[in-house]
């Protein structure tokens, strides 16, 4: 599988190997552990202040984190960026978004005084931090440079 995509499933967090055509329209990919449908990267994964050492601490893949607050006009300006990365990026970069509002613990622990702010993960740790509206081929190149 020269070209494959690493898909993390919904339902039991295993991360599979699946081949791109598998994900082509038409065709179905399943979970090799529990046989749930996979999907690439339809979407950025939501990470709270429990779920954060799973989904991002312990990821195999490079993580973007995107903190954000509903009532913020940047961070909707921002978020629409971060959708279509998590789409493009799908199997070689993890895109997550958190909830600053919800979720205080992690907030306070990375010392966040603004918003939006996208925190880059790579084996569990912080390598990157982008605060502030940023052009999607900032973030994109910021990205490449890690991973």
């Amino acid at each position: 599988m020269a070209d494959a995509s690493l898909i993390r499933c919904p339902a039991c967090g295993a991360t599979n190997r699946v081949a791109s055509e598998r994900l082509a329209p038409g065709t179905k990919a399943v979970c090799g552990r529990c046989k749930t449908a996979l999907t690439a990267g339809a979407a950025p994964i939501v990470v709270t202040d429990a779920t954060f050492a799973d989904e991002v601490e312990r990821s195999p893949l490079p993580v973007l984190l995107d903190l954000w607050a509903p009532w913020c006009g940047p961070c909707r300006m921002v978020g629409p960026t971060v959708d279509q990365l998590a789409v493009e990026l799908a199997g070689r970069v993890r895109v997550a978004k958190m909830n600053v509002d919800d979720n205080p613990a992690t907030s306070a622990r990375f010392g966040i005084r603004s918003i939006p702010t996208l925190l880059v993960f790579k084996d569990g740790r912080e390598v990157d931090r982008i605060v502030g509206v940023q052009p999607k081929a900032a973030i994109a190149a910021r990205l490449a440079a890690i991973s």
